[in-house]
């Protein structure tokens, strides 16, 4: 059973805060957001990530201030999702981006 505090359970992420980290940039092309990770000061063109509507909105709302669970709120609110997928969501997404070092966690 996995502890509720560990990086595989929804609460370690609802409680913690994120910033974007500077190895990502992010770019607004007509309605949709791109993520490029730089590597060695270039951008990394193999790996480019393109958002959906609800991403690009987490995206947004990263700030270093909010958590994630502020987040989830503004999300549920702004779309129409229920908190279970506003939950699942967010989380998998906070996963991609730590994964590929897009966010780092504010103490």
């Amino acid at each position: 059973m996995k502890d509720k505090m560990s990086p595989g359970c929804s609460e370690y992420y609802l409680s913690r805060c994120y910033e974007k980290s500077s190895s990502i940039v992010s770019r607004k092309i007509d309605d949709e957001v791109i993520l490029v990770p730089i590597r060695k000061n270039v951008g990394d063109l193999e790996s480019i990530y393109t958002l959906n509507e609800v991403a690009s909105r987490i995206w947004e709302l990263i700030d270093g201030k909010r958590k994630v669970r502020e987040i989830k709120e503004i999300i549920i609110e702004e779309f129409d999702v229920s908190p279970q997928e506003a939950e699942k969501d967010a989380v998998e997404f906070l996963q991609q981006l730590e994964k590929m070092g897009g966010i780092k966690t504010v103490e």
